[in-house]
C-alpha cells in the first residue's frame, strides 16, 4: 500500500498522512520548518471554512507576487511587509539584543545599493542642489556593553524631499543622498544631508490591490536607513523616523518601532539635527545580499 493513502476522510487522518510524507527531508531545519507548516495551513483551512474557490483565489494571488517581481521589484518582500511578516521576523530575530538594549532593527528595503559613494566624516550625501532643510546627522556605534566600536562600516540612504529614491527619479544625481562612512576611535561618525519626506509604497502590483481591498493607506514616514556592519558582531539594518511625520505611528509596512521613531530637533538655525545610537549585537557577521547594483 502506498504510504501516502490514509483510512479515513478526517481532517486529523489527512495531516497525519501529509505529516509522514514529510518524514524523510533530509534537511532537519527544512523538515521542520515544512511540518510547522503543514500544521498551520491545514488549521487556517479549517478555522476560515475557505471554499474552493476562495482557495484558488488565493493561489492565483501568489502566481501574480511572481509575475509582478523582477530585477527592478521584488513583489515577495513587499507582501511581507505589508502584512507585517518582515518586522515580525526581525523583531524576533533581535530579541535577546533588544534586551541588552540593543537597536531595534527595521526592513533593509528594495532601495540599498551596491558601492554606495565612500564619504568622509561631515561630508554631505546631497548635492548641492537638493532642495529642502538641510539636516546633520551625528552618531555612535557601539557594542552590546557600551564599547565603541572603531573601524565600522555605516551606510546610509534616503529618499529626497519629493519621496523619490535617486535611482527612482532621474532628476538626482546618480548615488545622491547615500553614503558609506567609517567609524572613528571614539565610533563616531556625521554627515550632511536634507530632511527626508514620507512616500507611497508601489501599487502597481498585486500588493496593492490588496491594500485597496483593505482599505488602507500606502505610507510610510519619512526615515533615514542605516547599515552597520562591524567585525564580531551582527550586522544591523535599522532606519529612523521623523516622529512629526503624519504617518509616524501607522506606516504601513509596520517598520516605525520603539525608540526608532525620533525628533528631528532644530538646530537653531534654518535646519534640524539627528542624533542616533547603533547598539549592535555580538556576533557572526553576515553582510546580507544588496538588492540593487
Amino acid at each position: 500500500m502506498c504510504e501516502h493513502v490514509f483510512p479515513s476522510t478526517s481532517p486529523e487522518a489527512l495531516l497525519a498522512a501529509v505529516l509522514k510524507s514529510n518524514a524523510n527531508t533530509g534537511n532537519p531545519r527544512l523538515k521542520e520548518i515544512l511540518e510547522i507548516g503543514i500544521r498551520h495551513l491545514h488549521a487556517f483551512a479549517l478555522e476560515a471554512d475557505l471554499a474552493p474557490a476562495e482557495l484558488e483565489v488565493g493561489l492565483d494571488f501568489l502566481v501574480a507576487i511572481g509575475q509582478a517581481s523582477g530585477p527592478k521589484k521584488h513583489e515577495g518582500i513587499l507582501l511581507a511587509d505589508i502584512l507585517g511578516l518582515a518586522t515580525l521576523v526581525q523583531l524576533n530575530d533581535a530579541r535577546h539584543a533588544l534586551e541588552a538594549g540593543g537597536t531595534e532593527p527595521a526592513l533593509i528595503g528594495p532601495f540599498w545599493r551596491a558601492n554606495q559613494p565612500e564619504r568622509k566624516n561631515g561630508e554631505r550625501i546631497s548635492t548641492d542642489d537638493t532642495p529642502g532643510p538641510r539636516l546633520t546627522v551625528t552618531g555612535q556605534v557601539l557594542s552590546l556593553d557600551g564599547t565603541p566600536l572603531a573601524g565600522a562600516r555605516v551606510e546610509t540612504w534616503q529618499a529626497s524631499p519629493k519621496g523619490l529614491y535617486e535611482n527612482q527619479d532621474e532628476s538626482q544625481p546618480r548615488m545622491n543622498l547615500r553614503g558609506r562612512f567609517v567609524t572613528d576611535e571614539n565610533g563616531s561618525f556625521s554627515f550632511e544631508s536634507v530632511r527626508p519626506a514620507g512616500y507611497p509604497v508601489p501599487v502597481d502590483g498585486p500588493c496593492g490591490e490588496l491594500l485597496a481591498a483593505q482599505n488602507r493607506h500606502t505610507m510610510r514616514p519619512a526615515h533615514l536607513h542605516f547599515l552597520v556592519v562591524a567585525p564580531g558582531h551582527k550586522v544591523l539594518a535599522t532606519q529612523f523616523f521623523d516622529v512629526d511625520d503624519p504617518h509616524a505611528q501607522d506606516d504601513v509596512v509596520f517598520g516605525a518601532v520603539g525608540s526608532l521613531l525620533r525628533q528631528f530637533e532644530s538646530d537653531g538655525a534654518s535646519g534640524f539635527k539627528l542624533d542616533v545610537k547603533l547598539r549592535m549585537e555580538p556576533g557572526e557577521t553576515r553582510v546580507p545580499k544588496c538588492p540593487i547594483p
